[in-house]
């Protein structure tokens, strides 16, 4: 989920998971959620109306709030909104969205969020549902989303004051190392100005001088070490403002900021059960952290990893691992390649996780494309691996891309 104020990213890994209309476990849902749930399929098909409406009524009625959002919108219009509306669509489901906007709430601190600004944002949202959604609308459908959104923005503001009691809003952090590995890819390493914690598989938002209150999401691509440096795995992107820069601008010295730490795919030391780790593309760092720390727990678990890439030059982070698997002999390695394979297995990954399985007993990481994930998930299901012991943090549209 994008944070309040347009924090948009690049993390593909799930805190909510996307889809479903009933309860949690399979209770019917709340009358709350089945209103709600009206409401948003009325306004689906005028989406971008909608969401448009509500960004010129908040900074018409609210001008201070813009310079919390990038000069240039474009690419993140629909994130706030969008991030509302599914986040109350899944407001059954407490046990999971509690935490989740708890993150959420520490995130924002890094863009000066204060508690007073939270009614501003609920009153334009009331406003475009009302205009956009007359045949749902009515004094129950409001109360409905006014408790619901009491509720989410509540959480937010409790979890960013108990926050700033422990935590700064944001790290500056300068890059030490920048080495590209191909032409779009860049492995970055910062150093932090004040300790920074964190656990393998997750992620944080990264601004860069160049793009101001433009942030985006990188997995970290290590294990906690020693010296206090983090790397992240960079692919630039077409319009990818923060990850063109960050690949083909930034240079040793350079100065970025870091957010929270984020995300709950982290590996349970208590377990000695094997690991089924899949990564797409630049999607492989945060699973290279996760071996990492199963290596630095020094339990003896197997470990498989499926490296997936369109094509062999695309393996970019191959011969980490494999230096990895020589070191580590509970450790394999598997490249797959869609097009023109020379090194491993040719074709994709979900297929590539069937062959290789069945997995009963083992636990699934995944991160990479939305598309992948998805596929990913059907693919590990179908291996025997149970759904409670699926790990990822993509979201759905909870996610940022």
């Amino acid at each position: 989920m994008t944070a309040i104020w347009a924090d948009d990213g690049a993390a593909t890994t799930g805190a909510v998971s996307p889809g479903g209309g009933t309860g949690p476990g399979g209770a019917p849902p709340s009358r709350d959620a089945v209103l709600i749930r009206r409401t948003l399929a009325e306004i689906e098909p005028v989406a971008d109306h909608v969401t448009s409406y509500f960004y010129a009524l908040l900074f018409l009625n609210h001008p201070e709030l813009r310079d919390m959002f990038p000069a240039a919108m474009d690419s993140q219009r629909d994130r706030l909104f969008g991030a509302l509306l599914t986040a109350a669509e899944r407001i059954d489901d407490r046990e999971r969205l509690v935490p989740y906007l708890e993150a959420l709430g520490r995130g924002h601190r890094k863009y000066g969020t204060r508690p007073e600004q939270y009614p501003a944002v609920g009153e334009c949202l009331m406003a475009a549902l009302e205009l956009y959604a007359p045949r749902s609308w009515g004094p129950d459908t409001e109360a409905a989303w006014v408790r619901t959104y009491t509720l989410m923005s509540q959480t937010m503001i409790d979890a960013a004051a108990d926050d700033e009691a422990v935590a700064p809003a944001w790290w500056h952090a300068e890059i030490v190392a920048h080495e590209r590995r191909t032409a779009d890819i860049a492995v970055v390493t910062v150093r932090p100005d004040q300790p920074y914690g964190y656990r393998a598989g997750q992620y944080t938002a990264i601004e860069t001088p160049w793009w101001p209150r433009v942030w985006r999401y990188y997995s970290f691509a290590s294990a906690p070490r020693d010296d206090g440096t983090l790397s992240f795995h960079v692919k630039a992107v077409p319009a990818g403002w923060v990850s063109r820069a960050l690949v083909h601008r930034a240079r040793r010295g350079d100065v970025v900021r870091l957010g929270p730490p984020a995300g709950a795919m982290s590996v349970n030391h208590d377990s000695d059960d094997g690991l089924v780790c899949v990564g797409g593309s630049t999607g492989i760092a945060p699973i290279k952290a996760l071996v990492e720390d199963v290596a630095g727990s020094g339990r003896r678990r197997p470990v498989e990893v499926f490296f997936g890439a369109n094509r062999d030059a695309e393996l970019y982070a191959l011969d980490d691992f494999l230096d990895l698997e020589r070191r580590h002999p509970w450790l394999s390695v598997r490249p797959v390649v869609a097009e023109f394979a020379t090194r491993g297995f040719a074709g994709r990954l979900p297929d590539a996780v069937r062959k290789f399985g069945p997995w009963p007993g083992c636990d699934g990481y995944l991160s990479g494309p939305p598309l992948m994930i998805r596929k990913g998930v059907d693919a590990m299901l179908s291996a025997g691996i149970p759904a409670d012991r699926i790990w990822h943090d993509f979201t759905g549209t909870l996610s940022v891309s």
